[in-house]
């Protein structure tokens, strides 16, 4: 959420800077936010003119008793202003319901240095790392590989319907070792620590990570069986989600600054109106999981962050020998909380091309002030944290790289040295 003075100091420039996003629609209706502003001003005025008069009236009254003086007049003039002060209140509380509505309505700002563009054309290639592997013949695609491996879509369409898999034998051996590697490297080397956290939330905390109210329809919501009382709740889509808000209404230390956290989770996500080619295979899921990355920083130390955490995922992917290239997102193509993003695609030769495995966002403040998330420094002054969040990776998006990278001609795969110790010294998987 943007900080509501900004709007109020400098209008014109929040807007110029939102426009860099380049929607087709405005983010803002200018004329209602400037309305609703004016109305609070003259409220406010208007609170605090009464509040001064009736502290005036009471001290009158009080002279009027004393003296054994007749005080209705200027009680009932109290009453009146008491009538008109809770009349405001509740107008005033209505006008910063709307405020607050139209706040969450908007997207964050783009850093200075993040390139102009309406979509993914816009994107710029910042390195890539590792060469495309070659074939004798023409390589098959994760499906292809995957089904000796015991990649299985049939019997999760009887399950769950399309956009599930079911994974048996070595397949899901090789699925639950590249979780383990992952989780292994972040928190041995990266200095994360690892969580574990609820699958189901609150829609509180998806607000506090910007998936609400915007993304609703791209959500798994649930409420408990029998029971009329309980509220809608969601099934998370990232663990981002709950690791983020594991800091939501709170006054860190800044001596704990910067949090480094990481979780291994399934993801669930409707994937409303999304097709194409990702229909096949494990591209685009219902289900999936990934291992999680999230950075809580002080403001000043948020741009180092993210170039750091861009590398962590970086030291996955090379250790499993997948040519990769990372790219800056231009402004049209950055999500809705982030004020800069970098996407790692990983090469998939089947398709022929790289395909995200990976987004590293700096979100600033902008989670934090939906969360109330905030450290005091050593001035004693408090501030919000910034917030960064990455994948490292996502696993069945690398579970497809590792397949049709490393694919043999005779069926198979060769296993990544990386991952042998997690899979009992197997080199070939078959």
């Amino acid at each position: 959420m943007l900080d509501i003075a900004l709007l109020r100091k400098d209008l014109t420039g929040v807007i110029a800077q939102l426009e860099r996003r380049q929607c087709p629609q405005p983010f803002l209706d200018v004329a209602r936010f400037t309305a609703l502003e004016a109305e609070r001003k003259a409220l406010q005025v208007a609170t605090e003119e009464g509040q001064a008069r009736r502290n005036a009236l009471s001290k009158q009254i009080g002279q009027a008793k004393a003296k054994g003086e007749d005080a209705a007049d200027l009680m009932a003039e109290v009453s009146q202003i008491a009538t008109r002060q809770a009349d405001g209140a509740q107008r005033l509380q209505a006008i910063q319901d709307e405020l607050r509505g139209i706040l969450m309505s908007l997207p964050n700002t783009p850093q200075a240095d993040v390139p102009a563009g309406a979509d993914e054309t816009g994107n710029v290639e910042v390195r890539r790392w590792g060469t495309p592997p070659t074939f004798d013949v023409p390589p098959r695609d994760h499906v292809d590989v995957g089904a000796g491996l015991g990649l299985d879509f049939d019997t999760a369409a009887k399950l769950s319907g399309a956009r599930f898999a079911f994974l048996r034998g070595p397949i899901a051996r090789l699925h639950r070792a590249l979780a383990q590697f992952m989780l292994d490297v972040h928190t041995g080397e990266h200095g994360y620590t690892e969580c574990y956290t609820p699958y189901i939330v609150n829609p509180e905390v998806l607000e506090g990570t910007n998936q609400l109210p915007k993304f609703k329809d791209q959500m798994f919501w649930v409420t408990r069986g029998g029971d009329e009382t309980a509220r809608e709740q969601y099934l998370i889509s990232t663990a981002e989600i709950s690791l983020t808000n594991s800091v939501r209404e709170q006054i860190l230390a800044e001596a704990d600054l910067p949090l480094r956290l990481t979780a291994h989770s399934p993801c669930f996500r409707s994937e409303a109106g999304s097709g194409g080619r990702d229909v096949r295979g494990l591209i685009r899921q219902h289900q999936f999981d990934k291992v999680e990355m999230v950075q809580i920083t002080r403001p000043e130390d948020s741009d180092a962050a993210l170039a750091q955490m861009v590398g962590h995922a970086e030291a996955i992917l090379q250790r499993l020998e997948l040519p990769y290239r990372v790219v800056m997102l231009c402004t049209g193509d950055m999500g809705f909380g982030a004020a800069k993003t970098y996407d790692l695609e990983v090469w998939l030769p089947a398709q022929g091309t790289y395909r995200e495995i990976s987004s590293c966002s700096n979100c600033e403040a902008f989670q934090a002030r939906r969360m109330m998330a905030r450290y005091k420094g050593g001035t004693g002054k408090t501030e919000f944290v910034h917030t960064l969040n990455g994948s490292g990776l996502a696993v069945g998006r690398t579970l497809v790289a590792v397949l049709e990278n490393h694919q043999l001609p005779g069926g198979g795969i060769r296993v990544p040295a990386a991952l042998r110790p997690y899979l009992g010294g197997v080199e070939i998987l078959r």
